[in-house]
């Protein structure tokens, strides 16, 4: 079933479609202004419980709080830009940087299938995971493989020594950049030992 708030132009120009950080709350308001200027705009919602006077409420809200999906020339962002609202183009530095293609093409499918979608903390293969539940609690790995859609596969360091598990993934949570970084960085030192050794 389609979100109320979930607002998607039907019209399709075959532009690239741009990530757009707006103001906090400001999601829906700033979709309808570009929606009147005439830009394909794409506000993914889902449904949520949040607790008002002491009530439990169903209420919707954006899959990407802060964010506003939207097709326009990035050589003519003016108009996007001053739109109220509107604080940047999600970019690197100054250069706006187009969503991919199949990104956009899961978003709407996984919105607009009647499944019900929540947010969810990025995880990436490759990424150092913590386990937050249970007896293993503590226990850090490296993410390898997601597992249907509940489930990912977890390598462990034990002894220098792999240990696969699987786990809720519900039960793991990425570890900062900043320890990806010097694992990955460990890593890459020793096969580059490994290679000056052989």
């Amino acid at each position: 079933m389609r979100s109320l708030l979930t607002k998607m132009n039907t019209e399709h120009n075959g532009g690239a479609w741009y990530a757009l950080q707006v103001k906090t709350r400001w999601e829906t308001s700033t979709t309808t202004l570009l929606s009147g200027k005439g830009y394909q705009t794409f506000l993914p919602t889902f449904k949520t419980e949040r607790l008002w006077r002491g009530k439990s409420q169903e209420v919707t809200a954006p899959l990407f709080p802060g964010y506003v999906f939207c097709q326009f020339d990035p050589h003519n962002r003016l108009p996007v830009l001053v739109t109220p609202g509107v604080l940047a183009v999600v970019g690197r530095g100054r250069v706006p940087v187009p969503v991919e293609d199949t990104e956009m093409e899961a978003i709407q499918r996984m919105v607009f299938s009647g499944f019900r979608t929540e947010p969810w903390p990025y995880l990436e293969v490759g990424q150092q995971v913590r386990i937050d539940e249970g007896a293993l609690s503590g226990l850090q790995g490296i993410l390898l493989s997601f597992k249907g859609t509940r489930r990912i596969v977890v390598s462990v360091s034990l002894l220098r020594r792999s240990v696969a598990l699987e786990i809720d993934r519900s039960s793991v949570s990425a570890i900062a950049s900043s320890l990806t970084d010097i694992f990955q960085s460990h890593a890459a030192e020793a096969a580059l030992h490994e290679v000056a050794v052989a």
